[in-house]
């Protein structure tokens, strides 16, 4: 079974920018949709930014026009480039298909903070 690895966050102060990675250790080509979700402390897991196959998107009201989605299948990689971050954007990011089938990996952690 695909196993998915997200690498990439840490502490950024407001306005600054990461650009979160998802490993996949098998194919991720067969997934028409992949997405990024996050998980902010005592709420749920929601989905913020997913990409089909063929490369459209679609964003939470909450990042659009500051995150940016992408992915390559030949790599077996997404991406989450954000920028202009905000407090509220602190939360542990994942990446799943889309639905999510996925087993979900640990996550990277994303904290926005003066």
């Amino acid at each position: 079974q695909v196993q998915l690895v997200e690498s990439g966050g840490g502490l950024v102060q407001p306005g600054g920018s990461l650009r979160l990675s998802c490993t996949a250790s098998g194919s991720i080509s067969g997934f028409s949709s992949m997405g990024w979700y996050r998980q902010a402390p005592r709420k749920q897991r929601d989905l913020v930014a997913r990409i089909g196959s063929g490369g459209s998107t679609s964003y939470a009201d909450s990042v659009k026009g500051r995150f940016t989605i992408s992915r390559d299948n030949a790599k077996n990689y997404v991406w989450l480039q954000m920028n202009s971050l905000k407090p509220e954007d602190t939360a542990v990011y994942y990446c799943n298909t889309y639905p999510s089938v996925l087993p979900w990996g640990q996550g990277t952690q994303v904290t926005v903070s003066a």
